[in-house]
């Protein structure tokens, strides 16, 4: 069999993505560019080392195949059909109901792109390996750590891919013939095998609060290996807790590097956050080179919101994705078992607000909610531009097409509230990673990196695998920790307790913690929830084969080695 470069073989659209517009198409062969010689320089270097993380930037922040992966079948968020907005062939629709057929293009897109950060990232490697650090001038230990940053990369790829799939091909190459999948067994084992071997090399956060430059430091191998044990069982069918915990505690107590909790959770998600000492790995917004919420905020905010923020430009925004509603159209709360994004933020706390940028990179609040007439600037207003043309937008924590009553509805009380049933005012909309300043200092849009790991899951970890293990009140101490800086003097309303924890508790805080982080569908696997439980208009299929999306056709067209997933496809 004809060998392929990996690039063809694991990820078959890459070849297009690199093809140029140009009409000729003879190649030019440049025979003495080599690794050898073409990295002349450490500048060199560190933009080969740098290229996959260019991928993992944008895959993380601002292609919408992972979030909505992660985000759009859970209990967390929806995209509504806005009138005629947002219908795009039902695929929301389908989504939110785990409709999950093997065309999908979100789906297309998770495969081909955690695939070409594993090409790209072993190309890099590759390169790497070859070159001379010592003629360059590099400190010893450079090239090791480059290496194990590498490899550690790939780890953070595959387990995208045994998440979202199941057992995938396992490339440790790019001159490679085509793979067929390996077991989820050897999935899991070659991401532990890549994250055990990288870390002694990491580099050591020591200095708490040290700015964060893109390094891939021992922690974050640390936390990759703790999540891979957390969430085991799902994968392979054998609990992990114990060793997970293991991790967790040793990352806590600074084995891994020096962290802390930030006690403001604003410096978290905020305009200075590199700095962060809770922050363990982050994408950085390259000071305004790189726009990083691609995923995050265009897609969600109202059509209008600039006017909000005093007319800030580049913040046009596509008025999709909100949170699932906590109320229905007369204004009751929903009661399921996983329920209320917004309304279960207790009033006290500090998140629980309107957002509103104040000045000098300070901000409070994270939620687009209610009147959006400026609080410090009545004059600038967010105007419907649909079903509310010219009037200061309403954004409600319900779902109906509320101009229909009168005319195709007698009442409110006959107003259906379904994903196929939105308005411009439908759904509460999340302002967390992406802040954005007002207009008079636009030059602060782009200076919040995204923070991807962070030591409050660490402690979320460590807490569930306690309570897993029957130490309630251990878990619920953890839990407390983080949620205290969420209320005015650390005193919190409603605490955990080992009276009150229980597996819809755990999984609430999971969500207030870390609502709209791109987490939840695993959240939602792991405790079994997934596919069992009702929320909103959502019912529960209990098909387990849902807990894993299909293999898209044009995929497995690409390398006809590929096994679809059991339950698609006609398996």
């Amino acid at each position: 069999m004809k060998a392929f470069t990996i690039k063809s073989g694991i990820v078959g659209s890459l070849f297009f993505l690199t093809m140029g517009t140009s009409c000729n198409v003879e190649p030019t062969f440049y025979s003495q560019v080599v690794p050898e010689t073409f990295y002349s320089s450490q500048e060199a270097v560190w933009e080969r080392f740098n290229r996959p993380f260019t991928h993992w930037r944008w895959w993380i922040a601002q292609d919408r195949a992972r979030w909505e992966l992660q985000e759009l079948g859970t209990d967390e968020f929806c995209v509504p059909t806005r009138g005629s907005d947002w219908y795009d062939g039902a695929v929301y629709q389908k989504f939110h109901h785990h409709e999950y057929t093997e065309d999908m293009t979100s789906i297309a897109n998770g495969w081909t792109n955690f695939s070409m950060g594993i090409a790209l990232s072993w190309d890099a490697l590759e390169d790497l390996q070859k070159i001379d650090f010592e003629s360059l001038g590099f400190e010893p230990g450079t090239k090791e750590s480059m290496l194990s940053q590498m490899n550690t990369l790939v780890a953070s790829f595959y387990l995208d891919g045994l998440d979202f799939f199941g057992g995938v091909p396992l490339y440790t190459t790019t001159q490679s013939e085509v793979l067929p999948r390996s077991t989820d067994v050897e999935t899991f084992n070659f991401i532990d095998s890549l994250l055990t071997e990288s870390l002694p090399e990491l580099p050591v956060k020591t200095e708490l609060g040290a700015m964060e430059t893109n390094t891939v430091h021992q922690a974050v191998a640390a936390a990759l290996k703790a999540k891979l044990y957390f969430n085991a069982e799902a994968y392979i069918g054998k609990p992990m807790y114990e060793e997970a915990a293991q991790i967790c505690q040793d990352i806590i107590d600074g084995k891994y590097g020096n962290y802390a909790l930030a006690t403001d959770w604003t410096d978290i998600f905020g305009f200075r956050n590199e700095t962060c000492p809770e922050i363990i790995w982050t994408l950085p917004s390259e000071n305004a080179k790189l726009e990083t919420d691609g995923c995050y905020w265009k897609p969600s905010m109202p059509y209008n919101y600039k006017g909000f923020l005093g007319g800030l430009k580049d913040s046009d925004a596509d008025n999709g994705s909100c949170l699932i509603p906590s109320r229905d159209p007369k204004g009751n709360l929903y009661h399921f078992n996983l329920s209320n994004n917004y309304e279960g933020y207790d009033d006290k706390d500090v998140r629980k607000q309107q957002y509103v940028y104040e000045e000098g990179g300070k901000y409070r609040g994270m939620f687009v909610v209610g009147k959006l007439v400026n609080p410090d600037h009545p004059d600038w207003v967010c105007v419907g531009a649909r079903d509310y043309i010219g009037q200061p937008l309403v954004i409600r924590d319900q779902i109906a097409c509320f101009t229909k009553v009168g005319k195709e509805y007698a009442s409110v009380d006959e107003l259906p509230s379904t994903i196929a049933t939105g308005e411009e005012d439908s759904g509460v909309r999340l302002m967390k990673r992406s802040p954005r300043p007002n207009a008079d200092e636009y030059k602060e849009m782009y200076n919040p990196d995204i923070p991807v790991i962070r030591l409050s899951e660490i402690y979320y970890t460590l807490a569930e695998c306690k309570m897993r293990a029957g130490d309630k009140q251990g878990a619920a101490d953890l839990i407390n920790a983080v949620r205290k800086r969420n209320f005015a003097d650390g005193v919190d309303p409603d605490p955990v307790t080992a009276a009150n924890l229980d597996k819809y508790r755990m999984l609430k805080e999971w969500k207030l913690e870390f609502l709209g982080e791109g987490r939840r569908r695993t959240d939602l696997v792991r405790w079994g929830a997934y596919v069992t439980e009702d929320w909103w208009d959502h019912k529960a299929t209990n098909n387990q084969y849902l807990n894993r999306f299909p293999i898209h056709y044009s995929t497995i067209g690409a390398n006809n080695l590929l096994e679809q997933n059991p339950g698609y496809g006609g398996k």
